[in-house]
């Protein structure tokens, strides 16, 4: 089995993760995403063990993407329906070149072996010693981003929830600024259209790394998402519940007029 394969070959969870795994799917079914690898837990304990040859394949691997780049955990056990270890694990968005995925990686590893991580782990009943797979993913330059939910994950209403900010979607997934809030039926009705108080957007730097930038006031409390937008990201909903099942928990993004799919799990039912 390789231990670094492009997205669309990921499929074996114990192998590459559950977040590689559910990305591979997605780009397996068609669905709008950024191109990228996955490197197994093995691959990636093997790199912050600081083995050559575990790094110069790593850095062949992502070495085709355009960067920069976005890097993620994937662990065996994270983003599903029980635990979606939320804050637990690394993500590092901007690294801007090959040379730097060794460090990115690193990282991560350590972040899933940290003790928050690891008492997280325990308290949802996870015992065994964290198997840290990652994705590599070129990082876009979004116009606005956020999160949707395919159903309203308040009172399980079957409709959309959309929360939307400028800049990377980071914004919203942080609680860094009050998003604007949408809801959308199955038919593609606006049901309601809340303005947020979007005071921040994270950008990019040129030398990696990311900063918060503020908002021109004009922008603040303007709807970042238009009615075209906004039947895109539905009909987004409808294919990701169709390859995926119902009660989808999506973090998406527009980049260059484009739509894109970051992220799709299991919503992350309550106690968990």
């Amino acid at each position: 089995m390789k231990q670094v394969v492009s997205l669309e070959k990921a499929r074996d969870d114990a192998i590459f993760g559950s977040k590689a795994v559910g990305l591979g799917q997605a780009a397996r079914e068609g669905l709008p995403l950024p191109p990228g690898v996955a490197l197994s837990g093995s691959i990636v304990e093997a790199v912050a063990s600081g083995e050559e040859r575990a790094i110069k394949r790593v850095a062949k691997s992502v070495r085709p993407l355009q960067r920069p780049l976005a890097v993620r955990s994937s662990a065996v056990d994270e983003d599903g329906a029980e635990a979606s270890f939320a804050g637990q694990h690394l993500t590092l968005l901007n690294v801007p070149s090959v040379e730097h995925v060794r460090s990115a990686v690193s990282e991560i590893w350590w972040s899933a072996n940290s003790d928050s991580a690891i008492t997280y782990r325990q308290r949802v009943g996870l015992f065994r010693r964290p198997s840290v797979g990652v994705v590599v993913q070129s990082l876009l330059d979004p116009e606005v981003a956020g999160v949707m939910f395919t159903q309203n994950p308040i009172n399980g209403a079957d409709e959309r929830v959309i929360e939307a900010s400028w800049g990377l979607g980071e914004a919203v997934v942080a609680g860094l600024v009050i998003p604007d809030h949408y809801r959308v039926g199955r038919s593609g009705e606006v049901l309601e259209r809340t303005p947020g108080m979007k005071k921040i957007a994270i950008r990019t730097l040129p030398e990696g790394g990311t900063l918060e930038e503020q908002v021109p006031a004009e922008l603040v409390e303007r709807l970042s998402l238009d009615d075209d937008q906004l039947g895109q990201l539905s009909g987004l909903a409808d294919r990701c519940e169709h390859v995926y099942g119902p009660a989808r928990d999506i973090e998406w993004a527009i980049a260059g007029g484009e739509l894109y799919l970051l992220q799709c799990r299991a919503v992350t039912r309550t106690g968990a």
